[in-house]
């Protein structure tokens, strides 16, 4: 029998996409063409942050995931990881409150034992406070990586069932242990600031997701840009492997038999 891919449960169509992951990116730049420090333009990403989720709230996306900190922004300059960390903690403190009172859950996904015990605690208190929200669902992606997402998967689903045969190592048996098993695959990634490449971000869940690239610098990106961002994807054709005529004529996707 051929090979299935797991996003085999092609998504129905919709003028908004439901899962919306956003690389954050060119806020040094942003800072750094103005004439002010880098980390100026790190504090102006949070007030981004807090109007784009407000935005995908308000326009009826269910998730959101935002890359805050890569595993490879550790290699910054030591000033910066610093300010970042305190931008971090400052963030979780009080954005969480105004996400809670507007009814949106908050997770947070990656290694997180490389941060602080002070970390560590506002982010168990940030997603325990918000868990029963039923509104959108905000991912925070910290000190995350997609190819350690694969990796630390694999090894979890390797000591839940140390006997697994090489046959029984699915993708649907990998995907539960995957960082952001409780979402569906994104419909739309957008990276800010110019750059054209998905950084080690969501390696597995973005291989179907619609590509959306902008010059804008995120402290930039508003409710119009991500309006702009909308359009395009509303112009896709999702077609999952079918053909145009099948996704124009509603043709559903079933699997191959073995002759």
């Amino acid at each position: 029998m051929p090979h299935i891919s797991s996003t085999l449960a092609v998504p129905s169509a919709s003028d908004v996409p439901q899962h919306v992951a956003i690389i954050m990116d060119g806020n040094g730049r942003w800072a750094t063409h103005r004439h002010m420090p880098r980390v100026a333009g790190h504090g102006r990403g949070v007030e981004a942050v807090r109007n784009i989720v407000e935005a995908c709230a308000v326009r009826g996306v269910r998730y959101l995931t935002l890359f805050a900190f890569s595993s490879e922004n550790w290699r910054r300059p030591a000033d910066e990881v610093t300010f970042l960390m305190r931008l971090f903690a400052a963030a979780l403190r009080r954005e969480v409150v105004r996400m809670h009172a507007n009814g949106i859950r908050l997770r947070v996904v990656g290694e997180l034992t490389a941060f602080s015990p002070r970390i560590q605690r506002l982010i168990r208190d940030a997603e325990a406070k918000t868990q029963h929200n039923t509104g959108m669902t905000v991912t925070i992606a910290a000190n995350y990586g997609g190819r350690w997402d694969i990796l630390q998967a694999t090894r979890r689903m390797l000591a839940a069932s140390p006997a697994m045969a090489p046959a029984d190592i699915t993708e649907e048996a990998l995907t539960p242990f995957l960082q952001m098993s409780f979402a569906p695959e994104p419909d739309l990634f957008i990276r800010t600031g110019g750059e054209q490449r998905i950084s080690n971000f969501l390696l597995w869940q973005l291989a179907y997701t619609e590509l959306y690239f902008t010059d804008t610098y995120w402290p930039d990106f508003d409710a119009a840009a991500l309006d702009l961002a909308f359009a395009s994807y509303r112009q896709r054709e999702r077609r999952f492997g079918r053909t145009s005529a099948q996704v124009t004529n509603g043709v559903a996707v079933e699997s191959p038999v073995a002759n």
